[in-house]
């Protein structure tokens, strides 16, 4: 089963592309609600990052706090590198147990950040960029999230995007049609990277 990455910078767009894709009946594996998911149903991984970093991180109701894990992570980034070596492999082996389950010609990983995490090295048969100008991702952010423009900021500035390793990219700039006709010319184009790659593997 082929992997593509799904990647690209806060506000680009990869939401769309992914709900795109998932109407045309291609799996999508979300790995920020994923990693939600991992830590509302491993009890395990919150103890793990409570020991790691030396802090509480549980509400009354004994579920993560997310927002104080936030606030430590964004701060620092011996956090952020100490959250990331318990919280990737966790993802990682998610993924391969969810990628093995599906019926598809291929599956999406959806993810800002993953071609900069050693621990995914090799996951990706291919690679697609979603990007769009700085200032319309701003407002879209702003738009969607309700959040001023300098945590925004910092937000995009913690982010590691490596647009070097795309074999495939998709300007969201336009409007919802535009971007559908890009999403079926990339993916699913006779003469698209992903055909002929799928084509290889036949």
């Amino acid at each position: 089963m082929k992997t593509v990455i799904l990647t690209g910078p806060i506000g680009s767009g990869k939401s769309a592309v992914s709900a795109l894709l998932a109407k045309r009946g291609i799996p999508v594996y979300d790995s920020d609600a994923r990693t939600k998911r991992l830590y509302d149903i491993c009890p395990g991984l919150v103890t793990e990052l409570e020991s790691a970093l030396g802090i509480p991180l549980r509400t009354t109701e004994g579920k993560l706090d997310r927002t104080r894990l936030a606030s430590v992570i964004f701060a620092d980034d011996t956090a952020r590198e100490t959250l990331e070596s318990i919280v990737y492999p966790a993802v990682l082996k998610d993924f391969v147990a969810w990628r093995d389950a599906q019926e598809a010609p291929f599956v999406v990983l959806e993810s800002a950040v993953i071609l900069s995490k050693p621990v995914f090295d090799g996951i990706a048969d291919a690679v697609v960029l979603v990007t769009a100008p700085k200032e319309l991702r701003i407002s879209r952010v702003m738009a969607r999230d309700g959040a001023p423009e300098a945590d925004i900021l910092r937000r995009m500035d913690a982010q590691e995007v490596q647009e070097d390793k795309a074999d495939v990219v998709i300007v969201n700039s336009g409007t919802a049609n535009k971007l559908k006709a890009a999403v079926d010319r990339s993916f699913f184009g006779k003469n698209s990277y992903i055909c002929k790659l799928l084509k290889q593997a036949e």
